[in-house]
């Protein structure tokens, strides 16, 4: 018989408080419906009173199935609760759950709150009890637990009991500065549930500044914890919180986990996981980590020919889950340290079947090790490897031709006698028999001066006949620059990450001694490896 394991998403609160994160409404809604269709049973939405945005936010909420919980503290000593402003603006959110974040650490008490330790209790435990009055779930964040715990661990259980006999549904023992270690989380656990506090009561929210966040919020399940909470993408103040990108997963498809513990969380928004976690990066215009477990890019990344021979005849020998359950794809990376083994998994996975006698697959490792020496990297190029490779094996179609290409940059007085730089780009493609030119700026819609790289992209991906509604589908991701050999002999390599409306995410390389010019022949790159798998053929070609 398997055990409700609840989990509990703070990404619009903690997440927030990541250093350059800052949240719009209507992206902390667009947020919510995503967390809500994945399956967690509570979002915190944020402090209502504390910022326009959150109080904006929850003012115009949409239902939700999870439990959307406003987030504030416990009220000011000397004041009552009905009378606290505070604990009253978290009320008039009117959600249907209250987290209320209170002392349990006799130091903090009486160093930041200044008051009694008697106080403090009497605190927690009025501030709980208004809010069940009010017909409120409450939750009660037991802040610096573990610190307060080590340091006198009566007086922390007793604040853990004042919540509770309160009627507080929830008391989560909160890992403040990340520093507890997952053997003693799980020892502080299961000492707090053999003190009287029962473990469907008890909540776990660690932060990572160990990077143990993941692993800590484990060992509390482990010890009888049964609410989680965490952030997508590990988001979180310093070092972030533990990361549910990771935790979800890792509950669904390990044992002991997946077999004990039932989550809102189904097989089929598992699937959804690398979407949704790129989803948030793109809101936060963040380079996704491509090391990031299950969802990053590289998570099933195999390199060395050795593994990529025995991933062929089985996945499991190098890979702990199959991709495809989280929604990430595996990827087997060309570099001149590749084998056969690698190029053919790689030109497997891009649909081409080759016989492993063909004389061409030793030229076009050839091809790849000799371009490597020039400055190219293949291993984090995938897309602009198949283009090589189907140029060796006469594979590679021409959807146009460039013509000739101009980017022209201008330092100038605007009109508020400022001085500022605009780059113009010129492109001329040929289609067929037709040709067509394209002019572009670097100026965006908010007069911000984009660069030469970015008018030679709007340029080239203007005017493509056939081909535009296949090239408007597509966006430029990340746009990464190394200068490779150096002294005089200096090369540029730009690598660039597109993606698609369907969550597909290719990247290219482009190496020249210009930085426009290694940039444009990796966008080049770029659009014809979506026009292969959009289009197929070249219009008007045969049959």
């Amino acid at each position: 018989m398997t055990e409700r394991l609840y989990l509990f998403d703070t990404t619009l609160r903690d997440g927030q408080q990541t250093q350059g994160v800052q949240f719009s409404t209507a992206e902390k809604r667009q947020i919510a419906a995503a967390l809500d269709a994945l399956g967690v049973d509570y979002i915190e939405g944020g402090w209502p009173g504390a910022n326009p945005t959150d109080s904006e936010f929850f003012a115009g909420r949409a239902p939700t199935r999870a439990v959307m919980t406003a987030f504030g503290m416990t009220k000011r000593v000397g004041r009552s609760a009905e009378n606290d402003d505070v604990l009253a603006a978290v009320l008039d959110a009117g959600t249907p759950a209250v987290c209320l974040v209170g002392k349990t650490h006799v130091f903090h008490v009486k160093t930041a709150l200044g008051c009694t330790l008697e106080e403090n209790v009497e605190a927690i435990r009025a501030s709980v009890a208004h809010c069940v009055a009010k017909g409120r779930e409450a939750l009660f964040d037991a802040e610096h637990f573990f610190d307060g715990y080590w340091a006198d661990p009566s007086y922390a259980l007793a604040c853990l009991k004042a919540a509770l006999g309160a009627g507080a549904r929830w008391v989560v023992l909160c890992d403040t500065n990340g520093g507890t270690l997952p053997a003693e989380v799980g020892r502080v656990v299961g000492e707090v549930i053999a003190a009287g506090v029962p473990g469907d009561r008890l909540g776990i929210h660690c932060h990572d500044d160990t990077g143990n966040a993941v692993a800590n919020s484990l060992a509390a399940v482990d010890a009888g914890c049964r609410q989680i909470q965490g952030t997508l993408n590990g988001l979180g103040e310093r070092c972030g919180n533990a990361n549910l990108t990771t935790i979800i997963p890792t509950l669904l498809l390990k044992e002991p986990y997946a077999g004990r513990f039932e989550t809102g969380v189904g097989r089929e928004a598992l699937a959804g996981m690398v979407k949704l976690s790129r989803q948030l990066d793109d809101i936060l215009n963040r380079v996704p980590l491509r090391s990031a477990p299950y969802v990053g890019a590289s998570a099933f990344a195999h390199k060395a020919g050795l593994h990529a021979s025995a991933i062929l005849k089985d996945p499991s020998t190098y890979e702990h889950v199959d991709p495809a359950v989280v929604g990430n794809e595996r990827v087997i990376p060309m570099s001149n340290q590749a084998g056969q083994s690698n190029l053919r998994a790689r030109l497997k996975a891009a649909g081409i079947e080759v016989d492993p006698k063909d004389a061409r697959l030793g030229r076009i490792l050839e091809v790849v090790k000799a371009r490597e020496d020039q400055g190219y990297a293949y291993d984090g190029a995938q897309a602009s490897f198949e283009l090589v490779a189907r140029a060796e094996l006469g594979l590679l179609p021409e959807f146009f031709e460039v013509k000739r290409y101009r980017v022209t940059v201008e330092r100038r007085k605007n009109k508020y006698n400022q001085m500022v730089s605009l780059s113009e780009a010129v492109v001329v493609v040929k289609i067929g028999e037709r040709k067509m030119l394209s002019v572009s700026e670097s100026m965006d819609e908010t007069g911000t001066d984009r660069g030469p790289v970015n008018a030679l992209a709007k340029a080239l991906g203007k005017d493509l006949g056939p081909y535009q509604a296949v090239i408007d589908d597509m966006k430029l991701v990340d746009f990464k620059v190394r200068i490779t050999q150096g002294g005089t002999e200096a090369v540029t390599r730009v690598i660039i990450d597109s993606e698609d409306s369907r969550g597909r995410r290719w990247s290219t390389v482009g190496v020249s001694a210009n930085l426009v010019d290694a940039s444009f022949e990796a966008l080049l790159d770029a659009i014809t490896w979506k026009l292969i798998r959009d289009v197929g053929r070249p219009a008007g070609a045969a049959s």
